[in-house]
């Protein structure tokens, strides 16, 4: 059995090749295979991660156990040539969260299975996130609790990983970022997490990891989410400063083998991603920013195929797209706020990107695959994509895009990711 790939990375920095790695949050087979492709072309590593509401044993949003993703994913490498050696799959936000509403011990019972079944599935890189109170509970709990809980979901995870041979994760700790699934309200300033709040997470998780004789689990754990200052709101986004970071940022010269892991990244600028893997945030988190580039280039699609095929479907895929998100609000309407035009927009605009959540609907993906049944061996002419894929022409214009939807579609996530691995490579 290999070590772990992710085992050193507070030496990379030390050593040739990248400083850090972009985790790539998503459960969209086409943000995937575009990972995919810019990961066998830069010749490095590729993490993919599922988060407990994607994925988990009830199976999450997306009808996947954990399990079934590794199948999953696995399956889009075949497709693609990926090799799988390559493929670390990480589980973020592990917890008692999709079940919160539940007595505590309900729920981390039910996180306890599903971190046994992420571990047993083979996913190397463990996120621990016990920090929300369930019923009856404060909504955040004192930091002694959520270590303790962590801890004991990290010896499910060790005792699976023995029973079945398999690589021994690591592990990350500590959960100062919001809630899985994105900040609930507008932001404005955020603040960035005090240099003794990172190493008192650290201390206070060494601790409760050696109370239950974890003390080897504990030196695989990697990383601690600490907020650096990043995140979105629904229409704005707040930028990396490295001078409010930078306290932050010395405190890992006091935890040699830790980097920090940075969640809500997306829709940062490449120079404030590379700034931040400099400043030691080595782990860069996103995913609603590579689904709404996404979704950006299927509704420029659409607008193509709504003129060049008039009445040739019943409805767009925009269409369809609001009939669902309006007979099924439950992910967005907790987010989105103002009055019914305001909400309107949001819904398919938001950084934010809930609608991200509806993408694997029936009705909603019979609608992308009309859509790209109709457009399947067209090439679209170069003016079109001027003017609805706007970002995409001077690619296409030079020659590296075809001017085909499916070459469109995984172009555009493309563009996201360049500015991840360019940051990370160091």
């Amino acid at each position: 059995m290999t070590s772990n790939p992710l085992s050193d990375i507070a030496q990379w920095k030390s050593k040739p090749g990248p400083n850090g790695i972009p985790s790539i949050c998503s459960a969209h087979p086409t943000v995937i295979e575009a990972s995919m492709r810019h990961a066998r072309k830069d010749g490095g590593l590729l993490l993919v991660e599922a988060t407990c509401n994607q994925v988990n044993q009830d199976g999450g949003y997306t009808g996947m156990t954990p399990a079934d993703f590794r199948a999953f994913a696995e399956g889009i490498a075949a497709r693609v040539g990926f090799p799988v050696e390559r493929l670390i799959l990480g589980g973020d936000h592990l917890g008692p969260n999709p079940w919160k509403s539940l007595p505590a011990d309900e729920a981390m019972e039910k996180a306890r299975i599903m971190i046994d079944a992420f571990a047993r599935a083979g996913f190397t890189k463990l996120h621990l996130d016990t920090s929300m109170g369930c019923a009856g509970e404060p909504a955040a709990l004192p930091d002694a609790i959520t270590a303790e809980r962590a801890a004991s979901l990290a010896a499910v995870a060790e005792k699976a990983v023995t029973e079945t041979g398999g690589m021994k994760p690591v592990y990350i700790i500590g959960t100062e970022v919001p809630i899985p699934g994105g900040a609930m309200e507008e932001l404005d300033v955020l603040e960035v997490t005090h240099a003794n709040a990172a190493l008192e997470t650290v201390r206070i998780h060494e601790k409760a990891f050696a109370d239950l004789g974890l003390t080897d689990a504990f030196s695989r754990a990697i990383a601690a989410v600490v907020q650096p200052g990043v995140e979105f709101g629904n229409e704005n986004v707040i930028a990396y400063n490295p001078a409010a970071a930078k306290s932050l940022s010395a405190t890992l010269a006091q935890m040699p083998a830790f980097v920090f892991e940075a969640h809500s990244t997306d829709y940062q600028t490449r120079a404030a991603l590379t700034a931040l893997v400099n400043d030691g945030f080595a782990i860069l988190k996103v995913g609603p920013g590579l689904t709404f580039a996404l979704r950006e280039a299927f509704y420029g699609l659409d607008r193509i195929a709504d003129f060049l095929f008039a009445g040739k479907r019943d409805a767009t895929l925009i269409e369809t797209m609001e009939k669902a998100l309006t007979e099924k609000p439950g992910n967005w309407e907790k987010y989105y706020h103002g009055d019914g035009a305001e909400q309107h927009v949001q819904r398919h605009f938001s950084y934010s990107d809930r609608i991200r959540y509806y993408w694997p609907q029936p009705e909603v993906s019979a609608a992308v695959e009309a859509l790209f049944d109709l457009l399947d061996g067209v090439e679209i002419p170069e003016t079109m994509i001027s003017q609805y894929l706007a970002a995409l022409y001077p690619r296409v214009r030079a020659g590296e895009v075809r001017p085909f939807a499916g070459d469109l579609a995984i172009a555009a996530v493309d563009a996201v990711l360049d500015d991840y691995f360019a940051a990370c490579r160091g």
